[in-house]
């Protein structure tokens, strides 16, 4: 029989294992699903952010699939173009602080609670602008990936899409199966911008939801 002495020891010894895998398995869960630790560590500012400029029903798993796709939740994160967790090219950003300044103080591309709040007063701007055409509304799906394709390549490349799209005789109000087969980008441009919508909305934030953050599937 082992000692008295040897037998707390024991004890200690798995107490220390059981303490260590509570302490990593939020972790571990994040990695089994496919969410990077580092998202935690923003998600309360993401929801605190996203609330304040959008509502309490506030996308915030869309928003952090976003995020995710541009950065990775790295706020260091540099691309040929464009910087930081929401990945704003400099030009952009200049713009965004100028045309909301009362949020945005100058452009701080490389802060983390810049990068959100631009993030989500970006894509309301835009989601405020996609608007229908021809139907009497846009469904909530397509006028997210509108919205997010305009947030990857820019407003005025959407419009022209959707022009082409109507002139070929597609609806220029849906984006699956309609808008995205309509481009006039270089080819490289033109499937980075097709992926990014179906990434975040049909991978990606389901993902985020499943792992129990706020917000409806949009598709």
């Amino acid at each position: 029989m082992l000692a008295r002495a040897e037998k707390q020891g024991l004890q200690f010894v798995l107490l220390g294992l059981v303490a260590g895998l509570l302490i990593l398995l939020p972790t571990v869960n994040a990695l089994a699903g496919g969410i990077p630790s580092k998202a935690n560590a923003y998600k309360r500012d993401l929801i605190r952010i996203a609330h304040t400029h959008v509502g309490l029903d506030a996308p915030i798993a869309r928003y952090a699939a976003q995020i995710h796709q541009e950065s990775t939740w790295r706020s260091d994160a540099q691309s040929q173009y464009a910087d930081g967790l929401a990945q704003f090219t400099p030009s952009t950003a200049k713009w965004i602080a100028e045309i909301y300044p009362d949020h945005l103080e100058g452009a701080a591309p490389f802060s983390p609670r810049w990068a959100m709040t631009a993030l989500v007063i970006y894509d309301r701007h835009l989601l405020n602008r996609v608007k229908p055409w021809h139907a009497r509304d846009v469904t909530e799906c397509d006028r997210w990936a509108m919205t997010l394709s305009a947030y990857n390549g820019g407003p005025g490349w959407l419009r022209r899409d959707r022009r082409l799209a109507a002139a070929a005789g597609d609806d220029p109000d849906r984006w699956f199966g309609h808008v995205e087969h309509h481009t006039n980008r270089a080819a490289w441009a033109e499937l980075e911008n097709r992926h990014y919508p179906v990434r975040i909305l049909h991978q990606l934030e389901p993902r985020y939801l499943q792992a129990g953050w706020p917000g409806v599937k949009a598709c």
